[in-house]
């Protein structure tokens, strides 16, 4: 852990392996809620496979039933991304600046000078991990050799990980 004292305070980087195993919680606890959730969509595909499977020659109803999986599918695809998206945005831009994950690791995500940041820069930090994933996860890995312990979506959204 690199530390780096300011006119203000001391302030304590969060570095990649106590990141990670906040992102390991988060993605624990997502994981439970995104089950739950895509339980009726689950639900709506076997429903509508079932329908198809009576139907043994192609007329509306086997197309009702193979449209009802599409939709379903889309759906719980659509339902999981907005979740992700507003579980970290809203954590991280809310009071505790922070997911459960972090909450349990005591760090917080702050903007440059340390102050919260808003749901925007938050959504722009969120939507920059595609890219910190895309690049074979260096854009995370850079979490672990910068100075101040920042990913790539952080420099991106000039946001900091920083220990309470």
């Amino acid at each position: 852990m690199e530390t780096l004292s300011t006119e203000k305070t001391e302030v304590r980087y969060a570095g990649f392996w106590l990141r990670f195993v906040a992102y390991l919680i988060d993605d624990l606890v997502l994981g439970f809620v995104g089950f739950l959730v895509s339980l009726p969509f689950i639900g709506g595909i076997i429903f509508s496979a079932i329908g198809i499977g009576e139907h043994a020659d192609l007329d509306e109803k086997t197309a009702l039933g193979i449209a009802g999986i599409i939709g379903s599918v889309v759906g719980l695809v659509l339902v999981i991304a907005v979740m992700g998206w507003l579980y970290f945005a809203l954590m991280e831009s809310s009071k505790t600046q922070a997911t459960l994950g972090k909450m349990a690791l005591s760090l917080k995500v702050t903007d440059m000078e340390g102050n919260s940041i808003s749901f925007g820069r938050a959504t722009g930090r969120y939507f920059g991990k595609i890219i910190s994933g895309m690049i074979l996860y260096i854009g995370y890995i850079l979490a672990g050799l910068t100075e101040k312990k920042q990913a790539l979506h952080d420099m991106m959204a000039g946001c900091l990980v920083i220990r309470k």
